[in-house]
């Protein structure tokens, strides 16, 4: 049998490597629009992030995520975010 690779992907707040499935997508759509993608198959370039408060925080201080979709995230977003982490 043939061992299944595992996709990493790279977090935005501490920058460890971690497997896809463990991180949450932060998606800019086609159209100019950011959304939280719980899935990871939607379309649209995407930033990650753990599933850690401090994660968020440190990428919202350093606006990494805005760095990485290229477009400026908004305040709601984030507080999106925050909520989602804490329902966890």
């Amino acid at each position: 049998m043939t061992v299944k690779k595992i996709p990493l992907r790279r977090c935005n707040g501490c920058g460890e490597t971690k497997p896809k499935k463990e991180l949450i997508r932060v998606i800019l759509t086609p159209d100019n629009e950011i959304e939280l993608d719980l899935t990871g198959k939607k379309n649209g370039r995407g930033a990650y992030i753990c599933r850690s408060s401090e994660c968020l925080a440190k990428a919202r201080k350093t606006k990494a995520i805005d760095r990485s979709l290229k477009f400026e995230v908004p305040v709601e977003v984030y507080d999106r975010l925050a909520k989602e982490l804490a329902n966890e």
